[in-house]
């Protein structure tokens, strides 16, 4: 899941133009088209691996292969667009998703379909944060720019829900209307951003390199330890294979460390990493990111293969927990403010892990009114409560000129935890549901111990005597 940082509307100011309202929308909708592709292709998840003859350890690709494209370029997106400018990267986007979408959508090769996810991913790095750029640039900062804002969260917000029925009812007629559906809102969006995205020219104090080298070992890191995971749960654990992957995400994370500690303009900067806030915030929200997405996993194989579920009737039982987070989305940027970010964090990595907790896998069936809905429903609240909150602690916590980088690191480890953990509990799937969720709630509880050390004030330094 993305979510931008929601602030509170205000309706003081002069009213927009037509204009205006216009690429508030184009920015809007792509972001919820961003949003929906995960839970659009989750629900369709036991189509896909029907149809292509796919198990799980191989089929959660379609997943992780997305969330590795967002969050392995997102920084490399980022560059990209401050080297090219906003419009023409957007634009270009928009256009290769389209047509990802389509070959998604026709192929019959399961590596081709994952390709085309990991390319969606990149071109949702690109996009996401690029609309916040050009909202920033085109509203002005106070009541105008709070209002856009609220918009784009909100539709943000709503797109997890709003593929959980779409996919429901497309998957209905094939699994291949939910990679197709998007192709032409996304054509449409661009002619759309050819008329209103305005044209704009790189600042004068860009970066000039692009640290391909950074974004290439970054990305392969993830892919590698991903395929590890995958690898991990087909052949086994000590497979030369398995073995061979994990060594090589090891050495290209190391690569990745070295280049961006030697390089002249790198595309992460370490030293973001010794802010308290800012890196709580990040382990925090992947942990519950990864922990979320998992579950969905293990409850979308379990409810279509075991329990009868038709596509449809999954993605009603999934809205529960997504739908209270689009419900709230307005109104998160208030309540943050209220009760501050700790204790909403909190609150939240606590109510996950007990909806974890108190899920019955040791049934041949699921009930849904004594076993899944109270888990979604804690799930639910502990997004409300927390992810906003997130958001906020990790660029709050940083100086106003890092803030962007801060937002980048933050989102590439929310995107690295949804791999990661649909990656392994696929793989585990295997050796039983049981130990899955037991891995689900272990990350959650990881979650609540590191919320939990935000609640504790830091310690003052002493003064030496005679200073």
């Amino acid at each position: 899941m993305t979510l931008s940082t929601p602030t509170r509307p205000e309706r003081a100011g002069p009213r927009w133009s037509p204009a205006q309202w216009g690429l508030l929308f184009v920015l809007a909708g792509n972001m919820l088209i961003d949003a929906l592709e995960v839970s659009a292709a989750l629900v369709a998840l036991p189509r896909v691996g029907a149809d292509l003859g796919l198990a799980a350890a191989r089929l959660q690709w379609v997943v992780s292969g997305f969330a590795v494209g967002f969050g392995g370029l997102l920084l490399f997106g980022g560059r990209l667009v401050a080297i090219l400018g906003r419009r023409p990267v957007y634009l270009a986007a928009l256009l290769v998703f389209a047509a990802a979408s389509l070959a998604g959508a026709l192929t019959d090769s399961a590596t081709l379909l994952f390709a085309t996810r990991f390319v969606k991913g990149f071109c949702a790095a690109l996009t996401a944060p690029t609309g916040l750029a050009i909202i920033a640039s085109t509203f002005p900062e106070g009541p105008a720019r709070s209002r856009a804002l609220s918009v784009y969260s909100l539709f943000g917000a709503g797109g997890f829900s709003a593929g959980l029925l779409l996919s429901g009812a497309l998957t209905e007629a094939g699994w291949r209307w939910t990679s197709a559906f998007p192709a032409p809102a996304a054509l449409l969006l661009f002619a759309a951003a050819l008329r209103l995205i305005p044209r704009d020219a790189p600042a004068a104090e860009a970066p000039r390199r692009y640290d391909a080298a950074g974004a290439a070992t970054l990305t392969g890191a993830m892919l590698l330890l991903v395929a590890a995971l995958a690898a991990g749960g087909r052949h086994g654990w000590h497979h030369p294979t398995t073995l061979l992957c994990f060594t090589g995400a090891a050495l290209l994370g190391l690569g990745f460390v070295r280049l961006e500690l030697t390089v002249r303009e790198p595309l992460l900067r370490l030293d973001l990493l010794r802010h308290g806030p800012l890196l709580r915030s990040a382990l925090g929200a992947g942990a519950l990111n990864g922990s979320y997405l998992g579950l969905l996993l293990v409850l979308t194989l379990q409810l279509q293969q075991r329990a009868g579920y038709s596509p449809w009737q999954t993605g009603l039982a999934f809205l529960p927990a997504a739908a209270p987070l689009a419900l709230t989305a307005l109104y998160s940027g208030r309540i943050v403010a209220r009760f501050g970010p700790p204790r909403l964090i909190a609150a939240g990595a606590a109510a996950a892990p007990l909806g974890y907790a108190l899920y019955r896998h040791d049934g041949p069936q699921p009930s849904y009114g004594t076993d899944v809905l109270p888990t979604l429903l804690l799930v639910g609240a502990a997004f409300v409560l927390a992810f906003t909150a997130f958001h906020v602690q990790a660029t709050s916590s940083v100086a106003p000129a890092d803030q962007a980088a801060a937002g980048g690191l933050y989102q590439t480890s929310v995107q690295l935890g949804a791999a990661v953990m649909t990656a392994l509990c696929a793989a585990l799937l295997p050796t039983g549901q049981r130990t899955v969720l037991h891995l689900i709630t272990a990350v959650g509880l990881l979650g609540l111990l590191v919320a939990l050390r935000g609640l504790v004030p830091p310690r003052a330094v002493p003064e030496r005597k005679g200073q």
